[in-house]
């Protein structure tokens, strides 16, 4: 068996001639391997067991010499990619899984049935080049160069990508290479492998992006520490989807699952502060600050799309005020353009950043100015920190929205970030929860916040309205005041029903 350990890249036409030049600087010692033409097909059966099992299989031929490859479920932490692989000799175009040791297997995998109604998906025909090269401190690294296509149904997507794996030596060089090789514009981290991405094609299930930020994935008996990584991976992992997401199809929607993956990151650094120490995170925060802010206009964006949507209330008011449509044009017409966003998707300074928080995970290095205290935080049960945040959070939302108070239009506003910050511990911790009452708890929440959303676009509109002598603008601007005033009467109801909800979490 081997482990792969290795990180993957996307990559342009134009960036393929400079890679050997890139290899070549870096290296001690370079070994150019003679190119291959790599034959592949991925195995399943008609109801995907594989698949569910995240296990892959593939038969790959060159030059009349063929073998079988089982990729089992692995890990992927952050752009790093690491999974257990095993290779046989293949005699025929047909697997046989049985050829392999049985004890490879999930407990319980009905071996002999899959085996039986295996046949082929999808295929991937691709260019290898590979070079073998050494690092100064001895590491060993094969970089592989993929140019080519998946094949599936009639349906055909490029390949061409380049992975490098440690073959040898220190995790650390791997990194190195790694950040050598961004300085290339145009190149970014790769998130899904061929199988996947031909799983996809063959299915007709395309990439989608999330309608929400989800919950972290976490097991009952967790750790604090095993919870916040597991977080940062979820919203690393998160963030690289969306990004290939906006590749696929460029959404401001989608774009807004980008920032709430790096707000969740954030969110994790404060949520955790017991065992992690600020100043082991001083760099990422700068980083996902500087990447927040190239993000900011989104939101104001999504804000000016939904007024001029037909489909919206707004619509009609706004098209009978020219003065109003003229000035959301305007500021339609200065916002970054889906080429700009995908510049800056490719840029090295994005690309480092999503490699640095891989490593910091990796070399867990929060752990560097552990003392004792942080270290027995980071053996305390989760369950144990979520009840006591949750029954914190819940004491001071009955001190900031008393149920004997009226709140205002301006009240609501001033709450939004710390609820916000309030349903994102829930994003974190509320897995360890019943679904049902979690969310049946955090509906009304939930409500309160997309209309202090629907209040922004509101006071949004109000100030684009605003120190223009227009009648129809005035006009306007009352009807907003109206709505605004509807909307916090809807909102006050979702608070006397979220105070009468019993919290799931006790």
């Amino acid at each position: 068996m081997d482990t792969e350990i290795e990180l993957k890249f996307l990559l342009s036409d134009n960036e393929v001639p400079l890679i050997p030049g890139l290899i070549t600087q870096f290296a001690k010692t370079v070994v150019n391997q003679p190119a291959k033409n790599l034959q592949n097909a991925y195995f399943d059966t008609p109801s995907r067991e594989l698949r569910a099992l995240d296990i892959g299989l593939r038969t790959r031929c060159c030059d009349d010499e063929c073998e079988q490859t089982i990729k089992l479920a692995g890990e992927v932490v952050g752009g790093l990619h690491q999974r257990p692989e095993y290779n046989l000799p293949l005699d025929s175009g047909r697997p046989n899984l049985l050829a392999f040791d049985m004890g490879i297997w999930p407990h319980g995998m009905q071996v002999d049935v899959i085996n039986e109604n295996l046949f082929p998906i999808f295929s991937t025909n691709f260019i290898r080049r590979t070079w073998l090269i050494e690092t100064e401190q001895g590491s060993k690294i094969e970089v592989v160069l993929d140019k080519g296509e998946i094949v599936a149904q009639g349906q055909v997507e490029a390949i061409s990508e380049l992975e490098i794996e440690l073959v040898e030596g220190q995790r650390s060089d791997l990194f190195l290479l790694a950040d050598h090789l961004i300085n290339v514009s145009g190149m970014r981290l790769g998130l899904y492998s061929k199988a996947a991405r031909g799983y996809r094609l063959a299915d007709d299930t395309p990439l989608k992006p999330n309608k929400f930020i989800g919950f972290v994935p976490l097991q009952h008996g967790t750790t604090q520490e095993q919870a916040f990584i597991a977080t940062i991976n979820y919203g690393i992992q998160f963030v690289q989807k969306h990004e290939q997401c906006y590749f696929d199809k460029p959404s401001l929607k989608t774009l807004k699952r980008v920032i709430d993956g790096i707000t969740l990151i954030r969110h994790s650094f404060r949520l955790f502060n017991a065992i992690v120490d600020k100043s082991s995170t001083e760099h990422l925060r700068s980083e996902l600050k500087w990447l927040l802010s190239e993000l900011e206009w989104v939101e104001n964006a999504i804000h000016l799309k939904t007024y001029t949507s037909k489909r919206h209330a707004y619509y009609k008011k706004i098209s009978n005020a020219p003065e109003l449509a003229q000035v959301i044009d305007d500021l339609k017409d200065v916002q970054p353009t889906p080429t700009d966003i995908e510049d800056l998707f490719h840029c090295a300074r994005y690309n480092r950043l999503i490699l640095s928080l891989t490593r910091w995970l990796l070399d867990k290095g929060w752990r560097q100015n552990w003392d004792q205290t942080a270290l027995n935080a980071a053996q305390m049960p989760l369950s144990d920190v979520a009840r006591e945040l949750f029954d914190r959070d819940w004491e001071e939302l009955h001190q900031l929205l008393p149920e004997g108070k009226v709140l205002s239009k301006g009240d609501y506003l001033h709450l939004r970030a710390r609820l916000e910050n309030t349903l994102l511990n829930g994003n974190c911790l509320g897995e360890l929860y019943d679904k049902e009452a979690r969310q049946e708890f955090r509906t009304p929440w939930i409500d309160i916040v997309y209309g202090i959303y629907e209040l922004d676009t509101l006071s949004y509109l109000m100030q684009l309205c605003q120190g223009q002598e227009s009648q129809s603008l005035a006009d306007i601007q009352v009807w907003l005041e109206k709505k605004a005033d509807f909307l916090v009467g809807a909102m006050e109801q979702s608070r006397s029903v979220s105070f009468k909800s019993f919290p799931y979490w006790r």
